[in-house]
């Protein structure tokens, strides 16, 4: 197993026992072969969500544990970068260098992604809701004639875009099984296809400190809390501020139907941990429009009682000091998907709530060993069993520990040899100068 990536660059940097070609070698990129690659990553695809923006560092971090070497050109999709993110990433990455621009006409817009194209050995697709950049990589094919592939996405969005893409990769990992056994009933093909866990698994960026002020002042004590998260049926894009969009009335219509029906056995759940346990609730978030539904259908529905074992976020958090919060907790329950991989990722507990309107990604969790864990809210025997699993989770940590760190394990195992696919696709490539 790696170790966790903080603590093997403050050893690498200290002990000085491996040099970057070495580990290189030993993970299989061939002597005399170019040891410092390039890899233009296409990512970030929106920032109104911390799990969305968890991908980008989470695949960073992987580079760092298997090509250590190797140098990153972050290539955002989302036209909004804020400065927090890309601060955020240069503390933790200081060599990352991000360009930014858009394919017109088949052909980069501006010169310093005409650089970034020449420069790279590979461009790799990050982890997604499908392969948003299908016309990027398909752009970087044509003018290079170099290699791409594809890290960890769910498959199904784009249809007739996705698969005439996706055969033209050297590698494709879906994250879950589901949409790997999808795109082979469609016909897609590629010299590997596999299942392949989500990049934010990796994702380590940690503000401790931030972290560690927000469960003093809320009397949070580690190990003594654990956090849930809301979710509407469908995200409601039309409250994301950067994006501008008319509002949707069937899909609001419908997430008003269904709120008291998916969240009353979250309700449950908390009142069980409040009155059997020592422990507190976290009411948190991942996308911004989530944050006033953690008040309206959880917090203000609870009884007097249990509201004060009940702590409620009400503001915004960026992805570092929310994992950072994660870290401390006894573990995760809720509807959102990339809390719980950032979770388990940790070693953290995590269950997951699903339902008919979200994709396939949440069937990851089956994959990976988590089948207790992996609840769907439109069925209603698993809805029975909601509370007293996320009860057991609370009051049994270690085995809920050993339950979730062999997942971490399967995890790390599945990224580890996903990697080794990079590699071995970087060996082949053709050299560059």
């Amino acid at each position: 197993m790696p170790l966790p990536s903080q603590t093997r660059r403050d050893f690498l940097q200290q002990a000085g026992l491996l040099s970057a070609s070495m580990l290189a070698a030993r993970m299989g990129l061939a002597v005399g072969r170019k040891t410092n690659p390039v890899i233009l990553l296409r990512s970030g695809w929106q920032i109104e969500n911390i799990g969305d923006v968890a991908h980008t560092p989470g695949f960073l971090a992987l580079m760092e544990t298997y090509l250590p070497g190797a140098r990153a050109i972050f290539w955002p999709h989302y036209a909004v970068l804020p400065q927090s993110e890309i601060d955020m990433l240069r503390l933790r990455f200081p060599r990352l260098q991000i360009v930014r621009g858009k394919i017109v006409d088949g052909k980069p817009d501006n010169p310093e992604l005409e650089k970034a194209f020449a420069e790279a050995d590979l461009f790799v697709h990050n982890s997604g809701p499908a392969m948003i950049g299908w016309a990027e990589a398909e752009a970087f094919k044509k003018l290079t004639g170099k290699p791409f592939g594809v890290f960890g996405v769910t498959y199904g969005l784009y249809g007739k875009q996705e698969r005439a893409t996706l055969p033209k990769a050297d590698f494709i990992y879906f994250r879950d099984s589901v949409s790997l056994a999808l795109a082979k009933q469609d016909g897609i093909t590629a010299p590997i296809m596999a299942f392949g866990p989500d990049a934010a698994f990796a994702t380590d960026v940690v503000n401790r400190e931030a972290a560690a002020r927000y469960l003093k002042a809320n009397n949070l004590k580690p190990g003594k809390f654990v956090v849930c998260i809301p979710k509407q049926r469908h995200t409601p894009s039309w409250l994301h501020k950067a994006k501008n969009r008319p509002i949707d009335p069937d899909r609001q219509a419908r997430n008003e139907a269904m709120k008291e029906h998916d969240h009353a056995p979250m309700r449950e759940a908390i009142i069980a941990i409040v009155r059997q346990t020592d422990c507190k609730v976290l009411i948190g978030h991942e996308d911004e429009t989530e944050l006033p539904i953690g008040k309206e259908w959880l917090l203000d529905k609870l009884p007097d009682d249990v509201k004060k074992g009940v702590v409620w976020r009400s503001e915004p958090w960026l992805l570092e000091e929310a994992l950072g919060i994660y870290r401390q907790s006894a573990g995760y329950f809720g509807h959102e998907q990339h809390t719980p991989i950032m979770c388990i990722g940790s070693g953290i507990p995590a269950i997951l709530g699903r339902w008919e309107e979200q994709s396939s990604k949440g069937f990851m969790w089956k994959d990976i060993g988590l089948s207790d864990w992996l609840f769907d809210f439109d069925r209603e025997e698993d809805i029975r069993r909601y509370v007293p699993t996320v009860l057991a989770m609370v009051q049994k940590p270690q085995e809920a520990k050993a339950y979730a760190r062999q997942a971490q394990t399967l995890v790390q195992r599945n990224q580890k040899d996903g990697f080794q696919t990079v590699i071995n696709t970087l060996n082949k490539a053709p050299k560059q100068g």
